[in-house]
């Protein structure tokens, strides 16, 4: 069940991926969402699913951007309302898998 906006925390609100591709475009001074694509090597539904909410950001992306437009990735962060301070890996993922799981 989608928990409704008075049950998201406020940092959930302030996401707004737009504000990163906005800023991008015009620092770059890039004509549109197109532009940006062929700028970032990613195909064009990558950005409208990002714009529509339908993709996070990754990393490998955020650190492409990084590389195209010289901004901290702390300060492209900032830009699409990610305030945390670190992001933290869960310990799941450093886990070897168990050999006999899938016997």
């Amino acid at each position: 069940m989608m928990p409704n906006l008075t049950q998201l925390e406020s940092d959930e609100i302030d996401y707004d991926p737009n504000n990163l591709l906005d800023t991008l475009i015009k620092q770059l001074h890039l004509k549109n969402d197109a532009a940006l694509s062929r700028a970032l090597e990613v195909a064009p539904p990558v950005i409208s699913k990002i714009r529509h909410r339908r993709l996070p950001v990754g990393a490998s992306l955020l650190i492409r951007m990084h590389e195209i437009s010289d901004v901290s990735i702390k300060d492209l962060r900032g830009l699409m309302g990610d305030r945390r301070a670190k992001f933290r890996i869960s310990d799941k993922q450093f886990k070897p898998k168990d050999p006999g799981a899938n016997s």
